[in-house]
């Protein structure tokens, strides 16, 4: 069993893939809920932010890492 599942979804009607570690995809779906956004919805503005340079896998990643780092500063104030 692989650690990273390869997931698709359609954004702005293009059809692409990510992969993502459970505990990344896990939190990624709970941000969206707690933003009242569809998983796809977050995706897609996830990817129409991030520098070209990078793959929409590690744009998710990054996204996930800096919202848990904002929410536990905001934890600890």
């Amino acid at each position: 069993m692989s650690l990273v599942e390869k997931r698709s979804v359609t954004i702005r009607g293009h059809r692409t893939s990510y992969s993502l570690e459970k505990p990344f995809y896990d939190e990624l779906a709970a941000i969206a809920e707690s933003r009242g956004l569809t998983l796809a919805s977050l995706v897609a503005e996830i990817d129409e932010q991030r520098s070209r340079e990078a793959n929409l896998s590690s744009a998710l990643r990054l996204y996930v890492l800096d919202w848990v780092k904002q929410s536990s500063s905001k934890i600890a104030l």
